[in-house]
Parts: C-alpha cells; sequence; structure tokens
C-alpha cells in the first residue's frame, strides 16, 4: 500500500483573512485544533507512514506546531522559499519521499475516503495520476468534472451550476509523473498537469467519498467548526 503523502500546506489564505489573518491557513483553527492537525490525524487513521508537508507563508509556523513526528508518522517539510503554484510545491516535495507512489492533498480541504481503496483501484489501472472526487449539491463554485465511468475526461467552466463531481482535492500520483512536469521552478498543477493528462485519458477517478468540506471561504470554514466539534464529542 501506499504510505506517504503530501499535503500542501502553503497557501496564503487571502480568501479566509476576513476571518483568520495570524497564520497559515493550514492552522486555521477549526473546533479548538489547528485544521491540519485533522488532516494529519486522518492520514495516520489509514496507516501513513510519512507525511512531507509543503510549506511556504508562515511556514515555520507550520513547523513549530507539529514538529518531527505524529501519531506515529514521520514530518518532513518542504518549504518553498518563494511561490511556486501548487505544482513547484509538489515537484519540491517528491525529492522527500521514498517511495513510488503518494497522495497528494490540499491542506485547506477535508474529504472522507478508503486510501487504502483508493490505491487499489489506481494500481489495478495502471494509472499514474488518480482523483479523488467530492458529490456536491452545486458545482458552480468549484466547475464540474466530467467523468466515463472510472475516468476523467473533462472539466467544465465554473459557470455550470447544479448537482455533481468536483476536484476534491486529493491525487493518487507516481513518481515518473513528474517526466510530465514543466521545465520551470513554478506552475500550476491543475493547468499544467492534470488538464493535458485527461486529455490523453490517463486520470482515474475515484468516487467513493463524502464529507468535503473547503475551509478556504468563510462560509464553509465557520460549518467546520460545528462538524467537527460534533467529530470531536464522539471521540
Amino acid at each position: 500500500m501506499t504510505d506517504e503523502a503530501i499535503v500542501l500546506a502553503g497557501g496564503l489564505g487571502t480568501r479566509l483573512r476576513s476571518v483568520v489573518d495570524d497564520v497559515p491557513k493550514a492552522l486555521a483553527p477549526v473546533a479548538g485544533r489547528p485544521f491540519l492537525a485533522w488532516l494529519l490525524d486522518a492520514l495516520a487513521s489509514h496507516g501513513m507512514r510519512r507525511v512531507v508537508l509543503a510549506t511556504g507563508y508562515l511556514g515555520d509556523q507550520v513547523e513549530g506546531a507539529f514538529g518531527a513526528t505524529w501519531r506515529g508518522m514521520a514530518l518532513g517539510y518542504s518549504r518553498e522559499a518563494r511561490p511556486l503554484g501548487t505544482g513547484g510545491a509538489i515537484a519540491l516535495a517528491l525529492r522527500m519521499l521514498e517511495g513510488d507512489t503518494c497522495f497528494v492533498l490540499n491542506g485547506d480541504t477535508w474529504l472522507q475516503l478508503d486510501y487504502a481503496m483508493f490505491d487499489a483501484k489506481m494500481e489495478a489501472a495502471g494509472l499514474t495520476l488518480g482523483l479523488a472526487l467530492a458529490r456536491v449539491p452545486d458545482v458552480a463554485r468549484y466547475g464540474a468534472v466530467r467523468l466515463d465511468r472510472a475516468r476523467v475526461t473533462g472539466f467544465a467552466e465554473k459557470e455550470a451550476s447544479g448537482p455533481g463531481y468536483i476536484n476534491a482535492g486529493v491525487y493518487r500520483i507516481v513518481r515518473s509523473l513528474a517526466d510530465d512536469f514543466p521545465v520551470v521552478d513554478a506552475f500550476s498543477f491543475e493547468r499544467d498537469v492534470l488538464v493535458p493528462a485527461v486529455a490523453r485519458g490517463g486520470v482515474g477517478a475515484f468516487t467513493q467519498t463524502d464529507g468535503f468540506i473547503d475551509i478556504g471561504v468563510p462560509q464553509d470554514f465557520l460549518r467546520a467548526q460545528s462538524v467537527f466539534s460534533r467529530a470531536k464529542g464522539m471521540a
């Protein structure tokens, strides 16, 4: 099983400044804990052995909050000296991984899924890139993902509305995917890697997910407080 992950924790959190303005977005307090603590707990419960935190803005705060280990997982830190975009951040963090496959997560979104099942399905399909999707009542904020069975076939404009699947910000990638990265330091993973891979028919879709929350917008950040408070109460 894939047992390493990269968490993109370098976001500036500009959409969240009206609520949280003194910590990086991944450390935004949710139900009395940094949001990243909830993510790391989930990764530990799914058997991750090593997690690389890709940091940037106020990255020293992230490292100070979590240190070298978390619930038995080794933590590493890949810090951008300047903004590299999602693609550049992933490329930099990949250098710190030990295995040939890993998961990549956005540090400001929450998604419930079975990582072992996600891993197994992408491995069986022989795909270097898998994308976990979330079913939402209205795709207007995010843009819809088009599917054909277990493959991603395209992305609709954000002007589309109504129920559908969206990119939930969790990927399973094979290290060799880096061969398709642009030969530049800073780039967008979504625009420069994901979209071309979809055009080639090489992106698997994983839809057995639940509980999607994007804390990057104040409305969902406030919703997360009640969702995770209930989870803490049941622990």
